[in-house]
């Protein structure tokens, strides 16, 4: 791999390791130490998610106009105000205020963080995003890890922690990023393509469509059944164990599962079915969980199927996007991840509150399903044209 893609495998692992000691603890602070219903937790976070939704295109197009560096480093600056505020104000309702300018500023980080990956590496196709991928996951392993362990001792330390990771991480981009040159490598397009492109930008959309149904029901994790591990007395520390576990596995399993999608010859479109009908299996078991070690296994089958979607979707955005549109095509993908954390939250919390656990769970399989669907159709315009995607 390049040393630039290093770099920012470095700078991915850092940023996210920040994020997790709050992210997966987020509904569990406001509903047990704000005091506010997990339909109130469920507004705050699509808050922070339609936020971040807004930063993910933004972001992406202004990759393509000013390059990542400067990107980077905007989006940094922008987050790093949130979280020095949350710091110190962390009550009710100045957390709204600070969840979404967190939300705006990491949002324009991220697509521009994928679409540099891709372009600093054209040979390596999809790797350039696994490795991201991986880099996020180990971030969350060691973040969450530590989080559940802070936290139990005190909150406070959970908002310095995550200030300071971000402060690593505007060093390393400041000092790492500005000489990295993220040309796409592409041919230009000519004005023949047009269309061509207009069937790609149509059929990334009805990908990322299932994508971000998969995003409703796996944020469910962070979200309704974080509070309900803790109605069935399963402690912090255990539960930030299970997202401790869920990127650990992800950093050692990545590059195995990889070796083994390249000897299967298996394509994007097989990868991501595969993952899906993992992530229904691994709800299933979740929804008839009364103990950790339930949830655990649980998990550990959630991972196994993020491991197979979660590094594809970007890599097929970045074979679809056309010259000088990575970043553009990066913000789509991660827009609509984020509409489906956007979305979950204020879905689980009513569907919670207003039914049971186990409708609930009903429901995700309902999205799962009609993600195959779409996941299945696709590129079936591209095929009649005859485009190669992957």
């Amino acid at each position: 791999m390049p040393r630039a893609l290093w770099l920012l495998i470095i700078g991915m692992a850092v940023n996210v390791t920040g994020s997790s000691f709050l992210w997966p603890l987020n509904t569990i602070y406001i509903h047990e130490y704000l005091g506010k219903s997990l339909t109130v937790a469920g507004v705050v976070l699509m808050l922070n998610s339609a936020a971040s939704v807004i930063g993910n295109l933004y972001g992406g197009s202004l990759f393509d106009k000013i390059g990542g560096y400067k990107s980077i480093i905007l989006g940094i600056v922008i987050t790093l105000v949130g979280l020095i505020g949350l710091t110190f104000w962390h009550g009710w309702p100045e957390y709204i205020v600070f969840q979404i300018i967190m939300g705006f500023g990491s949002g324009i980080v991220f697509p521009a963080m994928f679409a540099m990956a891709g372009s600093v590496w054209i040979e390596g196709g999809r790797k350039a995003f696994n490795a991201i991928y991986v880099a996020q996951n180990l971030g969350v392993a060691v973040g969450a890890a530590l989080g559940g362990l802070v936290a139990a001792y005190s909150f406070q330390l959970i908002f310095i922690a995550n200030t300071f990771m971000y402060i690593v991480f505007l060093l390393i981009a400041v000092f790492g990023y500005k000489g990295i040159n993220a040309s796409s490598g592409k041919q230009a397009t000519s004005n023949g393509p047009i269309v061509k492109n207009r069937k790609n930008l149509q059929a990334l959309l009805i990908l990322c469509t299932g994508y971000m149904l998969c995003w409703v029901a796996y944020v469910q994790w962070q979200t309704t059944i974080a509070t309900y591990t803790q109605e069935i007395n399963i402690s912090l520390t255990q539960y930030s164990l299970l997202w401790a576990i869920n990127g650990a596995l992800i950093v050692i399993g990545q590059p195995l599962l990889n070796g083994v999608l390249k000897h299967l010859t298996a394509s994007l479109k097989v990868q991501m079915l595969i993952g899906i009908g993992i992530f229904i299996l691994s709800f299933i078991i979740a929804g008839k969980a009364t103990v950790f070690s339930g949830f655990l296994v649980g998990m550990i089958i959630l991972t196994i199927g993020e491991m197979f979607i979660w590094p594809a979707v970007p890599a097929v955005a970045f074979a679809l996007s056309p010259k000088g549109r990575e970043g553009f095509y990066q913000g789509i993908v991660n827009s609509t991840a984020t509409a489906g954390r956007m979305i979950g939250p204020l879905l689980g919390g009513i569907l919670v509150d207003l039914y049971s656990i186990s409708m609930l769970f009903t429901v995700l399989i309902g999205l799962f399903l009609l993600a195959i669907v779409t996941t299945l159709i696709y590129d079936r315009s591209l095929k009649a044209e005859k485009i190669k995607v992957v």
